[in-house]
């Protein structure tokens, strides 16, 4: 909860009150999960942190968009980075891997460019009416 959830919430209270920046034009965008979404077997306490950051990105969505300030969420699937060397440490096989995690994401797995696209979208003009989403970038990981 201390790195997923308050420190999100701490630096959050910072930059909304911050004379650094034209609060019509901020945007804060979380970093959750597709396990806050569906849960995660044998990451519990991870999968719910992730969720308690959803349900904050939206409250601060509703609470601060009449002060033009725009919050979403991004909840990546399986991203190929260290995070992921560790988790296919749990499986036997390679083949284990990929049939319990890889084969699930109908386009394979992430990079961090595509969950970083995702970003760059919500806090470019692009996304200027778009506040309190929770945008899946998951490679089909949701629709299996």
């Amino acid at each position: 909860m201390a790195i997923n959830l308050e420190t999100f919430w701490e630096i959050t209270q910072e930059l909304v009150k911050s004379k650094n920046h034209e609060k019509e034009k901020l945007s804060v965008v979380g970093i959750s999960s597709v396990a806050a979404l569906y849960g995660a077997s044998g990451n519990t306490a991870y999968a719910a942190s992730k969720g308690a950051l959803i349900s904050l990105i939206k409250s601060l969505a509703a609470e601060y968009a009449g002060k033009g300030i725009r919050f979403n969420c991004v909840c990546p699937g399986y991203v190929d980075t260290p995070m992921l060397d560790g988790v296919k440490k749990l499986y036997r096989t390679e083949e284990e891997f990929v049939s319990s995690i890889a084969s699930k994401h109908l386009l394979g797995l992430g990079s961090p460019e595509d969950v970083a696209s995702a970003v760059i979208y919500l806090l470019s003009d692009a996304a200027k009416w778009v506040t309190g989403s929770v945008f899946k970038v998951d490679g089909g990981y949701g629709i299996r």
